[in-house]
């Protein structure tokens, strides 16, 4: 009796450096908006952190219209960085997040150094900020985002600039569309990062053969959802056996198997991102699901399964 009630409730926090979560499920970085759009369907602070949209110094409209395409089990988006800025965020959205319980890591992006950094000071001193996430890896704008995720000496200059007017966890967003993935992680490590995030978006395009058009206003976008997962998998496992550091794992997760398969692979969390659009209850799903595979598996704790494939 004493072992099945162990079981029933298991813990499901995880420590990432500073960052505590009471489980570890976030949300991906522009597939949650800002949360209010999501408050309606549950309780917020049911998630272990939720990461917001990108947020600019200055309000950016955005790629031109068309700028989403459904692909075969995912979807292209040249979304281009929308949001209101760092101004309206501060007065609007984040006193909105602070009702509820649950960490708030705002994705910070920029196409020059010093506006990450004016990002990372007024964040820092801003109440109910948990982390910054940098947003080094965006494929859909014109200059900076991914050029600072692809060169580890890039890398390391913007990671090593937040980090010195920041006291706040400091996530570094890595993106795929590099040869090795492993030498932009030690670049951002070296940088001072506190944790990793993988992957964002790849490359992509879709074609109209009928209108023989691009079926995105930008030509090319970030491809996720499902399809990615099996590399974003691959990439999450050869991030978390080299670097000492905790990962995010996220790409593809669209049920709390996949999200096992990360934490398995040595992610210390997951993020849940695409599939938000297609179930809105999924990230809670998802926190759910890794309660039960859990109690099936007679586990205490979710730290007993992270980094445990064999």
């Amino acid at each position: 009796m004493g072992s099945e009630m162990k079981n029933i409730s298991p813990d499901l926090s995880v420590q990432l450096g500073k960052l505590r979560m009471k489980n570890p499920v976030t949300t991906a970085s522009g597939t949650y908006g800002f949360g209010s759009e999501w408050a309606d369907f549950y309780n917020l602070s049911k998630l272990g952190a939720i990461t917001v949209k990108a947020v600019t110094v200055k309000p950016r409209m955005g790629n031109p219209m068309p700028r989403t395409a459904e692909t075969p089990a995912g979807m292209l988006n040249s979304i281009g960085l929308q949001n209101p800025g760092l101004d309206a965020f501060l007065s609007e959205k984040l006193p909105y997040l602070r009702n509820f319980d649950v960490p708030v890591i705002v994705n910070i992006a920029a196409d020059r150094i010093e506006d990450f950094i004016t990002l990372s000071e007024r964040l820092d001193a801003a109440e109910g900020v948990a982390a910054l996430e940098a947003n080094i890896s965006c494929p859909n704008q014109a200059c900076g985002g991914i050029e600072f995720g692809t060169d580890p000496v890039l890398t390391r200059q913007v990671i090593e600039s937040i980090r010195k007017h920041t006291k706040l966890p400091l996530i570094a967003k890595l993106s795929p569309n590099v040869t090795d993935i492993t030498v932009i992680a030690r670049a951002a490590e070296d940088g001072g990062a506190d944790i990793l995030s993988l992957v964002n978006t790849f490359v992509g395009t879709a074609i109209d053969i009928r209108n023989r058009t691009f079926k995105l206003a930008n030509r090319r976008g970030g491809l996720s959802g499902p399809c990615i997962k099996p590399l974003a998998l691959y990439m999450t496992w050869r991030i978390a056996s080299s670097i000492n550091l905790p990962v995010i794992g996220m790409g593809g997760i669209s049920s709390a198997e996949d999200a096992v398969e990360f934490l398995l692979a040595g992610a210390s969390a997951v993020a849940v991102g695409t599939s938000n659009f297609v179930n809105p209850m999924i990230a809670l799903d998802v926190v759910n699901g890794i309660r039960e595979y859990l109690i099936t598996q007679g586990a205490e704790s979710v730290k007993e399964i992270i980094g445990t494939v064999r």
